[in-house]
């Protein structure tokens, strides 16, 4: 078999078989064909596009590329979860207390952010101590245990994702459904859940801005995880401005856990109960959605989402005081109103900007190397559609360099858009997919 060989074939537009893609994976990974050659395959696959059997194919060669996480010592139905990320987006620090609390095993690998804030690890390290640094015997036991748990993602899983996604990235072919979907689905295979729900968001926060791109990614993944036996889901959410209010580690931290008493922001609200429906009813702990949600909130009422949240921390070194009295989590010197300077409604929210106000503060990371402040951010307290007067707090933000506050601050007011005309509103969750 010949690379060159491929590469014509695909030029020409016909349908690589399983043999060619699984040569080609393993080749690449290790280190036998060269970036140039793959460089070739990426363009002809942007342009030609693949097929359904050969985005399963390639999926699963990079799925089966490194190691793959072995849960079956886990007991029930192990369900995972997985955000194309967005601005603001701490789902997984309440939603998981909330289905662990419900019977759902939740077996989470998690990554660190890079950009607009850090990942779930970043944002779990506000508790002193904790670390998903753990053996996987260890992992397996917390999950057995106490019913969650949440580890680092490994170098070796999904190898060829990440080498073929850093060739895309300089190549200009990143923007194809196939090789986006292909990239998503083969870590979450690799990861090991029986069943996957999927949050696909959509907006100026998004990775995809149009409706209609969403939901094509959507469908795309669930055919992906249906095709390879896992029952999968998708939710398309938006994020056309910042999920909840809380932009900034410790600040979705702190929200997170408000949200777990019970005074989350109603948007933030609604994406844990829909994706965790999902979840339930994925993992046979619920019939229908209406029975899934009600349990889902009793989780909250009675405060067993909660502790379960606790004991999650405390079991993996971290804190545990400090979801009870989330005062503790880290904070910035320099805590400033941010104020409408004129009257009207809020019509517009440039979302991925205010997730580089977040970057500018301190928040995420520009490069693998950079270190994060924990502590910065901001907490919108207006959000589209509300009516504001001049001298309205628009968002409170927290820093810890006044020169850095004022870059964030002044692009933060150019990213609000205030109109005479009310903005119409838009759904926020805009569609389930299902196989």
């Amino acid at each position: 078999m010949r690379m060159y060989d491929i590469i014509m074939k695909k030029r020409n537009g016909q349908t690589l078989t399983e043999e060619e893609i699984n040569w080609f994976i393993q080749g690449y990974t290790n280190g036998e064909i060269p970036d140039y050659q793959v460089s070739a395959l990426m363009m002809a696959i942007y342009f030609q596009k693949m097929q359904r059997e050969e985005t399963l194919a390639l999926t699963m060669a990079m799925a089966r590329s490194g190691d793959q996480l072995d849960l079956s010592a886990i007991h029930g139905i192990k369900v995972d979860k997985h955000s194309t990320g967005g601005v603001g987006d701490k789902t997984s620090l309440a939603l998981t207390p909330m289905v662990a609390a419900c019977g759902i095993p939740v077996a989470k690998m998690s990554g660190r952010g890079l950009g607009h804030t850090g990942g779930t690890i970043d944002k779990l390290e506000s508790f002193p101590g904790f670390t998903t640094s753990i053996s996987t015997t260890k992992f397996i036991e917390n999950v057995n245990t106490i019913g969650i748990a949440i580890m680092g993602q490994t170098a070796d899983l999904a190898p060829a994702d990440k080498k073929l996604y850093a060739l895309r990235d300089v190549t200009a072919t990143v923007d194809n459904m196939s090789l986006i979907a292909s990239s998503i689905m083969s870590k979450k295979l690799a990861a090991g859940a029986d069943a996957i729900v999927l949050d696909v968001k959509t907006g100026s926060g998004a990775f995809m801005k149009t409706t209609e791109d969403a939901f094509a990614l959507a469908r795309e993944m669930v055919r992906i995880g249906t095709d390879a036996g896992r029952k999968t889901i998708a939710v398309v959410s938006d994020m056309d401005q910042p999920l909840g209010r809380a932009v900034g580690n410790a600040l979705e931290v702190k929200e997170a856990i408000e949200t777990l008493r019970g005074n989350g922001p109603k948007d933030f609200e609604e994406l844990c109960l829909t994706i965790g429906a999902q979840m339930l009813i994925a993992g046979g702990k619920a019939e229908s959605e209406e029975e899934a949600r009600e349990k889902l909130v009793r989780t909250i009422e009675d405060g067993s989402a909660l502790h379960k949240f606790a004991e999650f921390v405390a079991a993996q070194g971290g804190d545990a005081s400090y979801v009870f009295e989330p005062e503790k989590l880290p904070k910035a010197a320099i805590v400033e109103n941010i104020c409408a300077d004129r009257g009207g409604y809020l019509s517009k929210i440039i979302c991925d900007e205010v997730g580089i106000c977040s970057l500018i503060l301190g928040g995420g990371r520009e490069t693998k190397e950079s270190e994060i402040d924990l502590s910065v951010g901001l907490v919108l307290n207006k959000k589209v559609g509300d009516h504001v007067k001049p001298g309205d707090v628009l968002a409170v933000m927290h820093a810890n360099d006044e020169e850095r506050f004022q870059q964030a601050k002044k692009r933060f007011l150019e990213a609000c858009q205030i109109t005479e005309e009310e903005p119409v509103k838009e759904p926020f969750i805009k569609g389930i997919i299902r196989a």
